[in-house]
């Protein structure tokens, strides 16, 4: 194996994969489908792919299965996130998670409202992180899902599994801020 080959095996992520629709089976999951060829596009691998209703109880407990899996570098969710009575995604999975990326859920409305103008108000997205491990809900729509993937999650996803599975235990050196770098105070 050359030096980019080691690189390249460095920078795949294995995700986790739930979607959640009590209308449709894992056949005809335009959404899910969507997410595991756009990571497997951009180098990723996927772990596990489930289909599941839309039971508050069921996402939460797939979702921490998953969570606790070392095999898992992100999850990914998709549907269940609308008004619905039965969009029970982001209720489910946000009391997992210990920090929530807030903007993330800001960039998708902005980029959906491009797309689909004030429709987007309907749509809603979490994403955080729990475990060490970075959680995104996505909206079960395929266009939506791709956009969310395509623009944000594929860009960042490497960055925030190193980030976030940061431990300080693991190396005797502080770690930098955003942009490279040393604290101010100089580690003290």
């Amino acid at each position: 194996m050359n030096e980019t080959d080691a690189d390249d095996a460095a920078d795949t992520l294995c995700a986790g994969v739930i979607t959640i629709a009590s209308d449709r089976g894992l056949e005809e999951d335009a959404a899910g489908e969507a997410v595991n060829d756009l990571l497997e596009a951009d180098g990723h691998e996927v772990a596990v792919r489930e289909h599941v209703k839309s039971d508050h109880d069921t996402v939460q407990s797939i979702v921490s299965r998953l969570l606790d899996r070392d095999d898992v570098d992100l999850v990914i969710t998709a549907g269940a996130t609308g008004v619905e009575p039965g969009d029970i995604t982001i209720e489910a999975v946000e009391p997992l998670l210990e920090k929530e990326l807030a903007a993330f859920s800001e960039l998708v409305t902005v980029l959906g409202y491009e797309r689909v103008g004030t429709a987007v108000v309907g749509a809603r997205t979490l994403a955080g992180v729990a475990d060490g491990t970075p959680v995104f809900c996505l909206p079960g729509h395929v266009d939506a899902t791709r956009l969310a993937l395509e623009e944000i999650v594929l860009a960042e996803a490497s960055t925030l599994v190193e980030r976030a599975g940061y431990e300080a235990a693991d190396t005797d050196e502080e770690p930098s801020d955003a942009n490279g770098a040393e604290p101010a105070d100089g580690g003290a």
